[in-house]
């Protein structure tokens, strides 16, 4: 067999070719901008590619090439069903509502009148999201039916931008005072406070949709808990910023205290989605069951790397380090 990887810095790709320089495996290094691509890749067997949906070039191209190939019948990572509703979270609202997985329940409106009329009716405070992004952006808490409304009518008007300029400064600040970033970090969130950034310039205005979560309250933490291959997952606490309900990029997390419940939700879910691998966030409700946030394909390569152990299918416990981009590329090798 031989293996195809798209190479970015800070990816996956590191430490697939790190595996592949360590176990004799044929691959190449390739360029999918490439116009070429498909005529470089008629002597591999699989392309793996860690697309990233804050790069311009790959939000608008990853996923035509590997479900292309995938129709081809060359294996790709991420495959359809792994990678199909990849930073879309509407689409992921219509995909767990489809297997009944236990999701915090969700609001989308594609007409204003219906979205107002919503609106108007709820109960609040209601999480505002776009369907893109991570890390906690694009999500701000509507605490009563006037903010609300203002969203709608964004949302329905000049739209948002994908990057909140002010939104990346405030976070700068909050990382420096907690000693996560140094003052460099908030000389570049002053830049881009000014000219933005190469991906945001380039993306066109969300507009024509709005998307609301429930709040779901008492939440200090959630969870983070990422399933490879269907077979092994590991976990981590992430703990919500100070005087914020966002857990997400907070930079403080823990590896303890997760419960059996929600690794048994994450492995049955993971079992009806199929997919190569997914992280879930999770919280808890009032009755301490696990609800899904939102899901993706990728995750951060070096904080869930650094748990002291992981989970098999069957809740077993196995204290040990692991790296899952070794466990991704092995399952492609391995398939029949």
């Amino acid at each position: 067999m031989k293996i195809a990887i798209h190479h970015r810095s800070g990816s996956f790709s590191e430490r697939w070719i790190n595996y592949c320089k360590k176990n004799a495996i044929n691959f190449k290094l390739v360029n999918a901008f490439d116009n070429n691509i498909i005529e470089q890749l008629a002597d591999c067997d699989a392309l793996l590619w860690h697309h990233h949906h804050a790069h311009f070039k790959d939000s608008i191209v990853a996923k035509k090439i590997l479900f292309t190939l995938e129709h081809a019948g060359i294996k790709v990572f991420p495959d359809f069903k792994t990678g199909w509703h990849f930073d879309d979270k509407v689409a992921q609202k219509y995909l767990l509502e489809a297997i009944n997985a236990p999701l915090v329940p969700s609001y989308v409106f594609y007409d204003k009148e219906q979205a107002l009329a919503w609106a108007n009716s709820t109960d609040y405070p209601k999480v505002f999201k776009l369907k893109g992004g991570a890390g906690s952006s694009n999500v701000r808490l509507a605490k009563n039916k006037n903010e609300a409304i203002k969203l709608i009518n964004k949302a329905f008007g000049k739209g948002f931008a994908q990057f909140d300029r002010y939104e990346n400064l405030k976070e700068k600040f909050r990382k420096f005072k907690s000693g996560q970033e140094g003052l460099f970090g908030i000389v570049k969130g002053l830049i881009r406070l000014f000219i933005g950034t190469k991906f945001g310039n380039e993306q066109y205005p969300e507009r024509g949709y709005i998307y609301f979560q429930e709040f779901i309250p008492n939440n200090k933490f959630d969870t983070r808990v990422v399933v490879i291959n269907g077979k092994f997952a590991a976990a981590e606490r992430r703990f919500v910023r100070e005087n914020d309900f966002r857990a997400s990029g907070s930079g403080d997390f823990s590896y303890e205290g997760i419960s059996d419940d929600i690794m048994k939700v994450a492995f049955d879910v993971a079992k009806k989605l199929e997919v190569q691998t997914v992280a879930f966030d999770f919280v808890l409700d009032n009755h301490q069951k696990p609800l899904i946030v939102e899901i993706s394909y990728g995750f951060g390569v070096e904080g869930i790397s650094n748990v002291p152990g992981y989970w098999d299918s069957d809740l077993n416990w196995i204290s040990s380090s692991f790296t899952p981009q070794e466990w991704i590329i092995s399952e492609i090798i391995n398939q029949k």
